[in-house]
């Protein structure tokens, strides 16, 4: 059974920092592709940051610089390191593993 589950959403003051985690189980972690998404009340669901096996990156222009992605193999977690925090970074996020979504976990920027 195929299970992705994300944790970490929280909320914050503006600049404040999260690390959304992303842990993902009945599926191999071998030549994947995985990605953070997000989706602000009223907006559709958007890329935020993706992941290869390789280790490639890809990040919206939005949040480079301010967002990591990253892999903890042994673990089969992914993590979305979120930092300078913005108010129009307040979305549901949202992790997909291989076409598998989780259930999403609320971040709210806010002061």
């Amino acid at each position: 059974q195929v299970q992705v589950v994300e944790s970490g959403g929280d909320s914050v003051q503006p600049g404040g920092s999260l690390t959304l985690s992303c842990t993902v189980s009945g599926l191999s972690f071998r030549n994947y592709v995985m990605g953070w998404y997000r989706q602000a009340p009223g907006k559709q669901r958007e890329l935020v940051a993706q992941i290869l096996e390789s280790g490639m990156t890809n990040y919206a222009e939005s949040v480079k610089v301010r967002f990591a992605i990253m892999t903890n193999n042994p673990e089969n977690t992914i993590y979305l390191q979120m930092n300078s925090l913005k108010p129009e970074d307040t979305a549901v996020y949202y992790c997909n593993f291989q076409g598998f979504w989780g259930q999403g976990t609320q971040v709210t920027v806010s002061s």
